[in-house]
Parts: structure tokens; sequence; C-alpha cells
């Protein structure tokens, strides 16, 4: 089927900084075509922007495939948008009817403050994965090839999927307490259960619930929103096996 064009306006989040007031703005924008991406859509209206000499919204974007978790936007009051299982590069202008007033606006949490418009600082995120989200391998003399460990394939196949999470922060945005223990369950579950995450096993969990606690995320109430919005599918299950894995590095530690 061809692809048609429609006609849209926009409620975009503008703000200078993360000090300044912030505030919605209107822009009208015409002749979009529905098979370009919401992305594709926000290029277009800089290009307008530019030309009428007023300044582009700022807004983040990478690889633009739903890899690399940089296109974060709350689009009509959800996390990427009116469609499941995408990040926002990957969402399409066909899910909008010709007429459609569109809101867009930055992830919403203390610990992801706006550095300009539509781009937030996702840099705690870094910090937790800093804190824990690693492996020890010593490099000096002979060291086994990670790929003769022999891994149930239940235990990879969960592995894989926790390891599948991109850290683009839906999970926090949509969470109503600004909740990152699913991401925080990700990344601590795809060393967990693998040999190779046995090292750092006591500690990991701590030092990463702790750093995510320093940064100002909420805490989680189970209401399940952040699997629903995660553009990954990353299961609740990981939320359990970080509180298993904290509860006995907690009993390790106080031993």
């Amino acid at each position: 089927m061809a692809a048609k064009s429609i006609n849209i306006t926009l409620k975009i989040w503008r703000q200078k900084n993360c000090n300044a007031k912030g505030q919605m703005e209107t822009y009208t924008l015409k002749d979009v075509s529905t098979a370009s991406s919401f992305l594709e859509m926000l290029d277009q209206l800089n290009e307008q922007l530019v030309n009428e000499k007023k300044e582009p919204v700022a807004f983040d974007h990478d690889c633009r495939e739903g890899i690399c978790g940089m296109c974060s936007l709350y689009i009509n009051g959800r996390a990427h948008g009116p469609d499941n299982g995408v990040t926002t590069c990957q969402l399409h202008m066909r899910m909008f009817d010709d007429g459609a007033t569109i809101y867009v606006e930055p992830w919403r949490s203390a610990a992801f403050p706006v550095i300009k418009d539509l781009v937030v600082d996702r840099s705690a995120f870094d910090r937790i994965q800093q804190a824990g989200g690693f492996v020890s391998v010593n490099t000096s003399g002979r060291t086994m090839d990670a790929n003769a460990i022999p891994v149930p394939k239940e235990d990879a196949d969960k592995a894989f999927e926790a390891a599948a999470c991109i850290g683009c922060g839906a999970c926090v945005a949509t969470c109503k307490n600004g909740s990152a223990m699913l991401f925080v369950g990700a990344k601590v579950s795809q060393y967990a259960l693998l040999p190779q995450g046995k090292v750092e096993a006591t500690q990991r969990a701590l030092n990463m619930v702790r750093q995510m606690d320093e940064e100002g995320f909420g805490n989680c109430t189970n209401t399940g929103a952040c699997e629903i919005e995660c553009p990954k599918g990353i299961s609740l299950d990981n939320i359990a096996r970080l509180n298993r894995e904290f509860l006995k590095a907690s009993l390790v530690s106080n031993k």
C-alpha cells in the first residue's frame, strides 16, 4: 500500500537548559509521509524551523535502528509512543491520523535532568553500570575461552534476554515512582546467570543498588508498567532475580 501524507499539530516541550523553565510550544507540520519514522518527522520539522530562522528542536538519536536506545521520547503519554516493542526511531507516522495533535516530551525523572528540549542526561545509568555491571577476567597466562565454558541453554537464553536491555530509560519514564529496578535487574541478571559473572556476585547487586539509590531513582512497587513499555520486552523476572541476588549478597556481606 502506497504511503500517504498527513497534516499534524505538534505540542513539543522546549527548555533551554536544566535550570530554565520549560514550556510546550505548538507547531504545524504539513505533508508528513506516513512511511517516515517519528525521528524523520522531527527532522522535517527542524528543517522547517531552520528555514524560518528559528531554533530547531534538540532531540537524541544515534543508530536509528532500535539498537542504541538514544531516541527516548514520551509521546502522547507513552514512552516511545503508541506502538508496542519499538523504540522512537522505529515508530512510524502511520500510527497517527491525519489532523492529529501529538504531544512530545522528554523523560520525566529527577535522575534524568533535562539538558535541552527533549534531551535528558542519562549518565546515571552509566554510573550504575560502572558500579558493578562487569566481569573480571585474568588476562595474564592462560585464560579459558568463554565459549568453552558450558552453560545450560535455559540460563544462556535468560541471560541473553536480559542482555537485550538497551538502557533507553523507558522503564524509568513509565514508572510512577521513577524506578530503575528493571534496568538494574537486567544488568545484574545477565551476569548472575553465567559462570563468568560469579567472581563479583557477592558485591555486584549491593554496589549497583547502592548507586541506583544514590542517583535518586524511586522504589519499585511492581505495577509492571516498565515491562509493558520496554521496547525489548525485558521481563519483571529480572527484578525478582535482582532481589534474590541482593539478599544473598547482603547475607554474605554481613557474615
